[in-house]
């Protein structure tokens, strides 16, 4: 009878909504002009009823379809668009602010009024002792049933249009809210505080009531399951208890939130389940943090539920065709708020798990290592499961590496108690570290491959983030692993799991390589060439972990130069990059030990010792790689590798001199100027043969390289040479020679290198750049010949302290001069303008330096030779220059001279 009823109301608001649209006025009107247009064209009645009723079924066709888009906009799309009739239903009108104060907001806080006086209820009974248990947890679920039971009347008496308007405010919603909420906190009472019913029962019951109130929510929309999870979440807080029972909390937790989810399966749901992740996971955090007698197992059990239930409940396969795919669609799915929320919540519970039972686990419960993987990689497999949940995978991922971090540093953070009447005391072992921490690095591996092999073709994009963890993950917690577990003279456990990752990389590139040949030939396949990345990566820690010293070094060129070898087998991108990256593995362990096998095991014998291999074998390999690579058609592999041999010899050859400047010992004291004088010597050369490369082989590299070489041998130059490494200022001994000592090495044979790279980079370089190797060449042999002086008069030491002679004032300006005129001759002879400029400048300071001191410091016959000997020279070179300049300007006009008139 009722459905009847309901069947007539429906039609009857149909009728009503049609007259008000004018659609019965627009029938009308159609009938006229069809009857019209039939009697003008003399169309018979059976010829224009077919074209009729087909003109009626496309616009009522068009009428559905456009009323069930409507209805899947809507927040609860499944149900409205179930219960829309064919034609338009009517449209509620637009809220204003009476509808509500008075017809919303009332409802909404007299529900939660109602839940938390259910609550308030059985407290004040018990706080007050008025009643017993059992007669208080009987009114308290007589009440919820009241409330529930008043819901569903108050529904079926309600007008027909009540629901629509005031679909998120409904009065049986609220009742039917509160009811749940109170039933659901008796049977959590029962339970955990009188003990009346056992976990089974307990059970049993809370499934029912969350299935009654899924049931219920159903009917009334998303607002009654928010409520309901809103007072599932305070009812342990406000019915507490003095000795709480953790487990029955977290099945309750574990209960309330599959309830609440497959609601939201049922019905579309989004908002809910975000909240119900929240508020799961804040009480996941609140326990780790503040519980005492700490226990993973609850915790990682509700953990799990919510990830299965993610995974195969809701969204479950829902949103896994879903147009929308790339980097971009993590901001437009609509999963994107439950899986992004619940990944977090549990990656943080999984580390406060971790780091709580590390340092607080008195021994109940499970191992929280076995906890923290038991979390981790589920969270892993929704990432790899499902193609909208990336950011779960990320953040596990990020969740396993810093778990493990926080497990290390609690284990070397341990202090052994005291032993008891003598007893041994049982030191914490990392066996469990180590397999929990290398275990979940081969499930992110095989996570890797599933996903590739089910998703490969459809989320490109993904498909690089998953080629990148399932190598990156097993070989970075291996690393953990082994720097904070391991043995570090030959750790086998480590080195054959990373022997292992290597091979299955190799094997996963090798099936990648083959299975997607068109993507080969399109453009360059990511996945297939990060999975060689990750073989190398995996070769890296087993290396690392079976060796040590100088033969891991060496190792590890030649395992990158084997990849580069392989490319004579398999044409994969990929494999010459990984020859690059053996170098920078080089240069880190060089950074990290310079020595290579320490500073007590080197030997003193300059050149030959442990640093000519260590040193010599990777630079000569990567000068070899860039000889074999110079005709790749990559550029910039072919342009890095020319960078890092260049830079690996050079570091080569600089190692070797410092060690055996300093007694075969490689110090980071301040070098001597002899020292410093072969590290400019072999950056200046450095810079000439990179021109010299770059005129047989053109490339950025040789160019760039070889002016960067140079800019950095000027700045040496001047910061060291002139100043800090200035045997005049620092003291330094220069030597019982004449004419090979220190002062050859640091000034004459760096001017003379420089000169020559000067040469050659006339019209090949910037002119900026030509004149800074110029003038840095002048300054040095200028230094060499005023320093020479000084140790002409002074001896072997020629510090500042020890003053200035009167001979050796005026000698400077006699030297100064003599070069002044040198060079004017020079750069008359080969017209070169610059060495006239310097000869200019030389001689303007000679004449500085007579009128400015030697006036002042000289008497006698040096101060008149001083003069005399400046006026000739600058005379010499007035007349030079009139020579020069008529020379070039031809021979003067003599029409206007006393001669030609006579």
């Amino acid at each position: 009878m009722s459905a009847r009823v309901d069947g007539l109301e429906r039609q009857l608001g149909e009728v009503m909504q049609k007259i008000a649209d004018g659609a019965v006025m627009s029938a009308g009107s159609d009938r006229v002009q069809a009857e019209a247009t039939r009697s003008e064209h003399v169309v018979t009645e059976d010829a224009a009823e077919p074209a009729l009723q087909a003109e009626t079924a496309e616009e009522a066709e068009r009428e559905t379809e456009e009323a069930e888009n409507e209805a899947l906009a809507a927040p609860d799309a499944p149900q409205a668009a179930e219960d829309l009739p064919v034609a338009a239903r009517a449209r509620p009108s637009r809220d204003n602010l009476e509808s509500y104060l008075g017809a919303r907001w009332p409802v909404w806080v007299g529900g939660v009024a109602l839940a938390f006086g259910g609550i308030f209820l059985v407290r004040y009974s018990i706080e007050a002792g008025l009643l017993g248990p059992a007669a208080r947890l009987t009114l308290a679920a007589l009440f919820g049933l009241l409330l529930m039971a008043g819901g569903e009347v108050v529904r079926r008496r309600a007008l027909p249009r009540i629901s629509e308007l005031y679909a998120n405010a409904m009065i049986p919603g609220a009742l039917t809210a509160a009811g749940a909420v109170t039933l659901l906190g008796t049977v959590f009472a029962a339970y955990a505080f009188y003990d009346f019913i056992g976990p089974a029962t307990a059970f049993v019951l809370m499934a029912l009531v969350s299935l009654l109130t899924v049931a219920l929510s159903l009917l009334h929309g998303q607002a009654l399951a928010g409520l309901g999870l809103l007072g599932s979440l305070l009812t342990p807080l406000l019915v507490s208890s003095d000795d709480p029972n953790v487990n029955a909390l977290f099945l309750f937790l574990s209960v309330t939130w599959l309830a609440v989810n497959a609601a939201s399966r049922i019905r579309g749901w989004t908002v809910v389940p975000t909240l119900a992740n929240l508020g799961t996971g804040a009480w996941i955090l609140a326990y780790a943090t503040i519980g005492t007698d700490f226990d993973p197992l609850p915790p990682a059990l509700t953990m799990l539920v919510m990830i299965g239930g993610t995974i195969f409940l809701w969204p479950g396969q829902r949103y896994l065709s879903d147009a929308a795919s790339g980097w971009k669609a993590l901001l437009r799915r609509p999963p994107l708020t439950i899986s992004l929320s619940l990944s977090i919540i549990v990656a943080l519970g999984a580390l406060i798990t971790i780091a709580g039972g590390a340092a607080a686990n008195s021994g109940s419960g499970i191992d929280p290592q076995f906890a923290f993987a038991a979390v981790i990689a589920p969270l892993a497999a929704l990432g790899a499961s499902r193609t909208y949940a990336v950011w779960p995978a990320l953040i596990a991922a990020a969740g396993a590496v810093l778990g493990t971090l926080i497990t290390a540093v609690s284990l070397l953070d341990y202090i052994a108690p005291d032993a008891f009447g003598g007893a041994p005391v049982a030191l914490p072992t990392s066996g469990n570290e180590i397999a929990v921490t290398l275990g979940l690095g081969a499930i992110f591996t095989l996570l890797g491959v599933f996903f590739l092999k089910r998703f490969r073709r459809l989320e490109s994009e993904f498909s690089m983030l998953w080629a990148f963890l399932m190598g990156a993950m097993p070989v970075g917690l291996g690393f953990i692993s082994f720097l904070n577990f391991g043995n570090f003279f030959r750790d086998w456990t480590h080195g054959l799991f990373g022997l292992g990752i290597a091979v299955a990389m190799l094997a996963v590139a090798e099936w990648l390589f083959r299975g997607d040949r068109e993507r080969q030939e399109d453009g360059f396949d990511w996945p297939a060439n990060i999975a060689v990345a990750g073989s190398f990566a995996g070769l890296m820690l087993s290396l690392h972990a079976l060796t040590n010293g100088i033969v891991t070094t060496i190792l590890v060129s030649v395992a990158g130069f084997a990849y580069l070898l392989a490319t004579r087998l398999r044409s994969w991108p990929a494999l010459p990059w990984m020859m690059a990256a053996a170098v920078i593995v080089v240069f880190g362990r060089i950074a990290w030990q310079p020595t290579l096998i320490g500073p007590n095991s080197l030997g003193t014998t300059p050149f030959f010792n442990a640093l000519l291999p260590g040193y010599g074998i990777p630079t000569l390999l990567a000068i070899v790689s860039a000889w074999l690579l110079r005709h790749s058609p990559d550029f910039r592999i072919r342009n890095i590798m020319q960078a890092l041999a260049s830079l690996s010899a050079l570091i080569t050859l600089a190692v070797l001199i410092h060690h055996a400047m300093n007694g075969g010992r490689l110090s980071s004291d301040i070098p001597t100027l002899g020292e410093q004088s072969l590290y400019t010597l072999i950056t200046i050369g450095f810079s000439g043969i990179l021109m010299t490369l770059d005129l047989k082989s053109p490339s950025p590299v040789f160019r760039f390289g070889s002016m960067i070489a140079g800019v950095v041998a000027t700045a040496n130059v001047l910061s060291l040479h002139v100043f800090a490494l200035n045997p005049f200022f620092s003291g330094e001994n220069t030597g019982p020679w004449p004419f090979v000592n220190l002062l050859l090495l640091g000034y004459l044979l760096p001017a003379l290198a420089y000169a020559l790279t000067a040469h050659l980079a006339r019209e090949r370089r910037p002119l900026p750049y030509v004149a800074m190797l110029a003038i840095s060449g002048a300054v040095l042999g200028f230094l060499w010949a005023t320093l020479s002086v000084r140790r002409f008069w002074q001896g072997e030491n020629i510090a500042d302290w020890k003053g200035f002679l009167a001979g050796e004032t005026y000698t400077y300006s006699v030297v100064w001069l003599i070069i002044g005129v040198a060079l004017l001759a020079l750069g008359s002879k080969l017209n070169a303008k610059s060495l006239r400029l310097a000869s200019a400048g030389l001689v303007l300071i000679a004449v500085l330096k007579v009128f400015l001191i030697d006036m002042a410091n000289l008497e006698g016959i040096l101060r008149a030779l001083s003069f005399i000997g400046l006026g000739a020279v600058l005379i010499g070179i007035g007349l030079f220059y009139q020579r020069i300049l008529v020379k070039k300007g031809g021979e003067p006009d003599t029409r206007d001279s006393p001669d030609a008139t006579a």
